[in-house]
């Protein structure tokens, strides 16, 4: 016999790359919340306390049904999924290889559409689900050197316009939630010139936190959002203001 939720009332909520990061402020939003928060790592890297850590590739669609048949068996099915999984490759565009957009493209793009699809299937049983799409203001205003990453990001809109259009009967919501310059591993590394550059175009005149990004996810998925689908919500301090 599976296992059940070990908090009554709980929803199963899905985070992929929820081991570091923005993945892990929003898969720490969600336990606090008091929900069955699972999150997926590739490399096998525990996730916050209070989290059931999966090992996954959402590049491998034989990895990624295997990780939703060991949430099932514990869980039951996944009634909200966070796409947050993503990778970078940047180099200038006449540098670019093939192999490096691809590569960007799978697991950002097509790595969202294997766990949504997985996800709809569990979805379709229940007639509700929520679906956050995690994105990028690069995928809105593009970056030199990004052509590979604001592509995948820019097409996460698509796909959660598509998906409210063909699923919005169903009780299924999808929406995207665009950080901005967030402070993390990766803007901590930016020289203190390049900080200074982009704080200069930032409204709110600094950079958001994880927490931040987290709290606007969980909104997104819960109930007081039911109404709200196809919709791309940027936390990003004013950068882009909209979409």
């Amino acid at each position: 016999m599976a296992d059940q939720p070990t908090t009554e009332g709980a929803r199963t909520v899905l985070v992929t790359g929820g081991n570091r990061g923005i993945g892990r402020a929003i898969a720490e939003a969600f336990v606090a919340a008091g929900d069955n928060v699972v999150v997926t790592s590739r490399s096998g890297d525990e996730g916050p306390d209070g989290a059931f850590t999966v090992q996954a590739d959402v590049t491998d669609s034989a990895s990624v049904d295997t990780a939703f048949k060991q949430i099932e068996a514990k869980f039951g099915p996944v009634e909200v999924v966070v796409a947050n999984a993503g990778v970078t490759k940047d180099t200038l565009l006449l540098r670019m290889k093939e192999a490096d957009f691809q590569d960007v493209v799978d697991t950002n793009l097509t790595g969202a559409f294997r766990v949504v699809q997985r996800a709809t299937k569990g979805f379709m049983r229940l007639k509700k689900g929520r679906i956050v799409l995690i994105s990028s203001v690069v995928g809105f205003v593009g970056a030199p050197g990004q052509v590979n990453y604001a592509s995948s990001k820019a097409g996460l809109v698509g796909m959660a316009r598509a998906i409210t259009r063909e699923l919005g009967t169903r009780g299924v919501t999808a929406n995207v939630v665009a950080p901005g310059y967030i402070d993390t591993a990766m803007t901590d590394a930016l020289s203190d010139e390049v900080k200074a550059e982009y704080l200069s175009m930032i409204p709110a005149g600094r950079f958001g936190r994880p927490d931040e990004v987290a709290e606007a996810v969980r909104w997104v998925a819960s109930d007081a959002a039911a109404y709200i689908s196809g919709a791309v919500i940027p936390v990003d301090g004013g950068l882009v203001m909209g979409h």
